[in-house]
């Protein structure tokens, strides 16, 4: 549980660098990263992250650049302005045993990057407070979110947003927001998979 920290000005600039910088099939584990925070932790390839907590998210937590599998299990991350986790790359983050406080989204599979592909999350087993969207996918591309286990606190009303779905678009535009919940195609979860407390 050792604290890395102090890169960047804490902001949303995407040129920051990251604190942790993973070469395919490495696993971070037991660290705390505080802030300023940079670009958070970038995925090469293939990574786990297990047991990594976040004190202050910056611009993300954690990237997934090239790939086709992504493990975060265990851990948290609190005060995202906009996203924890950014998928740029192709193929599956898997999320479980994560605890998510005061962020704009927990996950987003990028609507406007250079490359384009078909990218896949699965949620289980999180705690969610101050949260707007658990998950934004991109449906013309193929997108899917599965979610089971999801427990959202402090949310009586139940204005957190569970799957976000969005019009993927080229590089330099701004992608277009479709809609939100479960359709049994792209956004993949009943009623029973979430409990408001």
């Amino acid at each position: 549980m050792k604290r890395a920290c102090c890169i960047g000005d804490g902001g949303q600039s995407e040129s920051q660098d990251p604190v942790f910088d993973l070469a395919a099939g490495a696993t971070l584990r037991n660290v705390i990263i505080g802030a300023p925070a940079g670009d958070g932790v970038h995925c090469e390839g293939n990574c786990r992250l297990e047991n990594v907590w976040w004190e202050d998210v910056g611009e993300d937590a954690a990237t997934f650049l090239g790939g086709s599998d992504y493990y975060v299990v265990g851990g948290g991350a609190r005060s995202a302005s906009d996203k924890v986790f950014q998928h740029n790359g192709p193929g599956t983050v898997h999320i479980s045993g994560f605890y998510v406080q005061d962020a704009g989204k927990l996950y987003r599979a990028c609507g406007n990057c250079s490359s384009s592909y078909e990218r896949h999350v699965i949620v289980d087993n999180i705690v969610a407070t101050g949260t707007k969207v658990i998950a934004g996918i991109n449906t013309n591309w193929g997108d899917t979110a599965r979610f089971t286990r999801i427990t959202v606190l402090n949310d009586s009303s139940h204005k957190t947003v569970i799957c976000d779905k969005y019009k993927g678009v080229p590089k330099g535009s701004e992608p277009e927001h479709l809609g939100s919940g479960a359709d049994g195609v792209n956004c993949l979860y009943s009623d029973s998979d979430i409990t408001w407390r």
